[in-house]
């Protein structure tokens, strides 16, 4: 089924239209349309603001508040597909929803203007008509000939086709030889072929990817959780959905949470279909992000994969949204527009009455709560596929290996990776904790080096020789002196991160090829691929990673996972620290024994009579589920309650406060409403700003935009807004930092 929006309004010359602009405008602007233009609701215009040249989207009507005189007019109307009715009613949904201005969404929507324009066309050359008279070499003789009863070819083509240089070229322009041309240069977009044959299915899969395929073809919203062990299979059911959407002539959306670090993903997509879809994620140049902005409004591109802002691009005739990993906090923006792709995805999905597949084996607590509640169908698949079995898991109590202060591998996990290199086999060690030590102290007088800018330690990153912020990126060499008592070379690297966990490791197996993976040593997806394609050669026998080797990678020959601080994510006092842990702990685990080799996995844990760690070692991941449920339910926490986050934060601190004990005073106080704080911020300095926190907890069936909308109204009606002073909104947080 197609969803077809609804016919645009239109406004004649001499009429009033409102326009939105992207950016921090929480209203439409009235114009004028001139007298030689036609506009419909939907139109890329540019119009002035104040001395500004701007560009918009007409959104409506006018709001008729400035009187006719005084309106000014519409420049021009610019040459692209006008944005879709169910796109502009996906943004002032998510604006409502967010709390965040109309304009702010939209700039999400319009975040590569110049595909907005013409398409740019190459210089090209051809032969002058007539001839001058000049004077002829050998190498200008050549390109002529080249051009003579060929296209128009730019300097380089023709330069290349005539062995010679593209001054060459460019000195019979000069001479009057050649004419210049121009020749739009479009992408061609290879087409994926849904009726090309996939691999074999299990029963399972044949009845999870039926029922897939056929909501696909019916059309009409539904949400489907697809809940599947690693290496059931689960990319390869929602493929069959996909290419039901593509035998509709259907636009397809996969949002992966590390699209940049996929590229197993994509060469599976292209073994299924026979071409690559569409990529959408920051890597990408400016040619390619606006050639692919174009396509996908365009209709050229069928199906496209990204990180979580693909979900606001053009789409003409969107059919299927599938959210992999749907459980993984990157699908979380926590600056600018605050906003959950899974929850908006599902929204976009509900809109558009389009199905939704959301793809986890370890589902989020919300998620699972709505399967089992009926309001998403449950799809399981709860074996490996190709008679593949989920891996052996041990604890190791890390309280009786009584280990050096300097050494992090307990001796049971060293021998447990000298067997798997001796068997000929891969292994890999899992910290969630990049660089070298996460915190530096002077042995003298205990100083600790901090960020000057943000309330954390720096991290030292002893392969750059560096120390550096993980929250505002800022470096400084290893001091040779304390800055604090002048001790010379005196400071000292408290805990592990990877690059000490591979130092460690180096020395216990020198002869083993030890390969880092995190966001460091991984900078973009070539150097993801170059990995990955050595971990699939054997060229790599020890993979030592952060949570991004967690996330969907299938590698036949690795058989042993061993996790080295299985007690990291349970510190503080989050409140899904629990579900989380788990969530990593169970996706890492999966990556071993996927092959025909057992698998095995040793989670090492001072802890191991946590709930977490029992439910990890038991493997009844149901019963974990079913207690963390429980406890959320019992303190109306999400998904039995509701959460808003307020950040209040500034460069001064004396603001800052004032307006956190503003906020404070002018507090909602209704019941089934507790607002709490305002208290510092874990992270009480971020990038050179205090911050303040108050979290206002709702009980089931209070909505809380409205409430808050309340809040700030009646802040600004007591004039308690402090210059210079941020508010940010966070419904539903994720992040308690």
């Amino acid at each position: 089924m197609t969803q077809i929006d609804s016919l645009p309004d239109t406004y004649p010359p001499g009429a009033r239209c409102g326009v939105l602009l992207p950016g921090p405008f929480g209203q439409v602007y009235d114009y004028r349309v001139p007298e030689d233009l036609m506009l419909g609701a939907g139109d890329f215009v540019r119009v002035p603001l104040g001395p500004r040249k701007m560009l918009g989207v007409v959104w409506g009507p006018g709001a008729g508040d400035v009187a006719d005189g005084k309106l000014k007019a519409v420049i021009e109307k610019l040459p692209a597909v006008p944005m879709a009715e169910i796109t502009r009613r996906f943004i002032d949904w998510v604006a409502g929803y967010t709390l965040s201005s109309p304009g702010a969404v939209l700039k999400m929507a319009m975040s590569v203007s110049d595909a907005l324009e013409p398409p740019k066309g190459v210089k090209t050359y051809r032969l002058a008509e007539p001839q001058p008279e000049i004077k002829l070499t050998a190498t200008r003789e050549r390109v002529l000939a080249v051009l003579k009863d060929g296209p128009p070819l730019s300097a380089a083509e023709a330069a290349m086709e005539a062995g010679c240089s593209p001054a060459v070229v460019a000195g019979l322009a000069k001479a009057g030889a050649l004419v210049e041309a121009s020749r739009l240069r479009e992408k061609v977009w290879p087409q994926p072929d849904p009726h090309r044959r996939g691999p074999d299915l299990s029963d399972a899969q044949r009845a999870a990817a039926a029922d897939l395929a056929a909501k696909t073809k019916a059309g009409g919203y539904a949400a489907v959780l697809l809940d599947g062990v690693p290496g059931s299979g689960k990319t390869e059911v929602y493929f069959e959905a996909v290419a039901e959407a593509l035998k509709n002539a259907q636009q397809v959306l996969v949002l992966l949470p590390e699209i940049a670090l996929s590229s197993q993903w994509l060469a599976r997509f292209e073994r299924r279909f026979g071409a690559r879809p569409a990529e959408w994620h920051s890597d990408l140049g400016a040619r390619d992000r606006r050639e692919t902005w174009r396509a996908v409004a365009d209709g050229k591109v069928n199906v496209v994969v990204g990180a979580r802002s693909a979900l606001f691009l053009p789409y003409r005739n969107l059919g299927l949204i599938v959210v992999d990993e749907e459980h993984d906090p990157a699908f979380k923006q926590e600056e600018g527009v605050i906003y959950n792709a899974r929850d908006m995805a599902v929204v976009r999905a509900h809109l558009g009455a389009i199905p939704i597949c959301l793809a986890s084996a370890t589902p989020s607590l919300e998620t699972a709560v709505n399967a089992e509640n009926g309001k998403y169908t449950l799809l399981h698949l709860p074996e490996r596929h190709g008679g593949a079995v989920l891996p052996e898991l041990d604890l190791i109590d890390m309280r009786r290996e009584k280990l050096p202060a300097t050494r992090w591998l307990s001796p049971s996990l060293v021998e447990a990776l000298d067997q798997t290199f001796a068997a000929g086999e891969q292994a890999m060690l899992f910290l969630n904790r990049r660089g070298y030590a996460p915190l530096t102290l002077c042995r003298t007088c205990g100083f600790r080096l901090a960020c000057p800018n943000c309330s954390a330690w720096l991290v030292e990153h002893r392969v750059r020789g560096r120390l550096q912020c993980h929250h505002c990126g800022h470096t400084i060499a290893m001091p040779e002196r304390c800055p604090n008592c002048e001790a010379e070379h005196s400071f000292h690297a408290c805990g592990p991160g990877v690059e000490r966990v591979a130092e460690e490791a180096r020395i216990a197996f020198p002869d083993a090829r030890v390969a880092l993976a995190s966001s460091d040593t991984l900078t973009g997806p070539r150097a993801a691929a170059d990995l990955i394609e050595r971990i699939e050669r054997h060229e790599v026998d020890l993979i030592i990673g952060t949570q991004i080797v967690a996330k969907g990678y299938h590698f036949p020959m690795l058989t042993l996972v061993g996790v080295v601080d299985g007690d990291l994510g349970l510190a503080g006092g989050d409140l899904r620290a629990a579900e989380r842990t788990y969530q990593l702990l169970y996706q890492v685990a999966g990556r071993a024994g996927r092959g025909e080799r057992a698998g095995r996995v040793l989670v090492q844990t001072y802890q191991p009579d946590h709930a977490v760690m029992q439910a990890m070692k038991s493997g009844v991941r149901d019963r974990f589920i079913a207690e963390e449920v429980k406890a959320r339910e019992d303190l109306h926490m999400p998904p039995f309650g509701r959460l808003v986050a307020v950040i209040v934060s500034g460069a001064h601190e004396h603001a800052v406060d004032a307006q956190a004990a503003s906020l404070s005073r002018y507090a909602p106080h209704y019941d089934g409403i507790e607002v709490l704080g305002p208290a510092p911020a874990p992270l009480a300095m971020l990038r050179g700003r205090h911050r303040r926190r108050l979290l206002m907890k709702l009980k089931p069936g209070i909505a809380p935009q409205p409430v808050v909308r309340e809040w700030l109204e009646r802040l600004g009606q007591a004039k308690r807004r402090e210059k210079g002073v941020r508010i940010q909104i966070d419904v539903d947080p994720q992040s308690f930092l």
